[in-house]
């Protein structure tokens, strides 16, 4: 029997550790106490992104799942097969009719989802967003970081691979993305400030999160603007599309790229010297705090979601409210840079 009980301990044990490892988002410091529930009451939250199927919210779709393994809360993740503002807010629509208990949602287009996420609340359902800075109809806005800065730091490495001369081309997934247009008004003011001989030419390119419209729009660019440089992407997809186009076109060391990636999308480019730099932050990790949120604000604890706030999430460990009048937009500190060099520490 001691055998039996001793043989039953080390499979527990190794179940206990393996179950560990395959978590994506270290909640060792997680704040236990901002997602405790009354009677141990458990809530139903939909994760509303702006694409289902590409890397970036595959990742969110595991920090998601991660909290509803962790807290027993009904959770899942949703989101139109394309970028496409009228699909999304049908998924919100057909969410209110479910009577979900909150909404955390990433907007394609901030002005289209405003008036049915208003709907949301007046009948009672909590709203926490991200990459939307300029939502009002939210409880809570969580953003990674600061979004100009961000775009700064992502034309700082830019400048620096183009020899801070020459000129460049931009990308977002949108117009109406808020948070994707302020990376590159970061960018510009950056690349004004400190490269004066750049040059950003053409208007933003509107990509849609799609990687084949990146390649196709990059393509015409270049086509009107034969000496382009530089490439700056907001949307993550673009460091896949830029690659393939400067691989192909065999323009590796003649254009230069930074922009929002993954290693697990744009590791290749990466490895070969095609693009030179990219930026991003843990989409699983902004997925579990999202949730984190939600689940504060039906529990009524407001009172604790302000500036210092600790997650206990890497990034959201001290969360500012940099906007006076609007306590409900919080930034956390959560990007991290990847090149050919440290790539490899990262798995998604």
């Amino acid at each position: 029997m001691k055998t039996l009980l001793t043989a039953a301990s080390v499979a527990l044990s190794l179940m206990a550790s393996s179950a560990l490892a395959e978590q994506v988002v270290d909640t060792t410091n997680v704040n236990k106490d901002l997602i405790a529930t009354k009677d141990d009451k458990k809530y139903t939250i939909a994760t509303v992104v702006k694409v289902d199927g590409i890397a970036w919210f595959d990742r969110m779709r595991d920090g998601v799942e991660q909290f509803k393994e962790d807290t027993g809360h009904d959770v899942w993740m949703v989101g139109p097969s394309q970028a496409d503002a009228a699909a999304q807010v049908q998924i919100i629509e057909n969410l209110i009719a479910q009577g979900v208990d909150a909404i955390a949602v990433v907007p394609f287009s901030v002005e289209a989802v405003e008036p049915v996420l208003k709907k949301a609340r007046d009948r009672g359902i909590v709203v926490i967003s991200h990459e939307a800075s300029n939502l009002q109809n939210t409880d809570y806005d969580l953003e990674a970081f600061d979004n100009l800065a961000y775009g700064a730091n992502l034309m700082k490495e830019l400048g620096k691979f183009m020899g801070g001369e020459g000129k460049y081309v931009t990308t977002v997934g949108s117009l109406t993305s808020k948070s994707q247009m302020e990376w590159i008004d970061g960018a510009v003011a950056y690349q004004k400030e400190n490269f004066p001989n750049m040059e950003m030419v053409g208007d933003r390119l509107e990509t849609y999160d799609d990687a084949a419209t990146d390649y196709t729009k990059l393509k015409e660019a270049m086509t009107t603007y034969p000496d382009i440089k530089g490439i700056l992407g907001a949307p993550m997809p673009t460091s896949a599309g830029a690659g393939r186009l400067i691989a192909e076109s065999g323009l590796k060391d003649k254009v230069f790229f930074a922009g929002t990636g993954l290693p697990s999308v744009a590791g290749e480019y990466l490895a070969n010297g095609d693009i030179q730099y990219i930026q991003f932050w843990d989409p699983a990790v902004a997925g579990y705090a999202m949730n984190m949120l939600a689940v504060a604000a039906l529990e009524g604890k407001g009172d604790q979601i302000k500036a210092g706030l600790n997650l206990g999430l890497e990034g959201y460990d001290s969360l500012i409210t940099p906007d006076e009048s609007r306590p409900n937009l919080l930034y956390g500190a959560g990007w991290v840079g990847v090149t050919a060099e440290n790539m490899d520490k990262y798995d998604f």
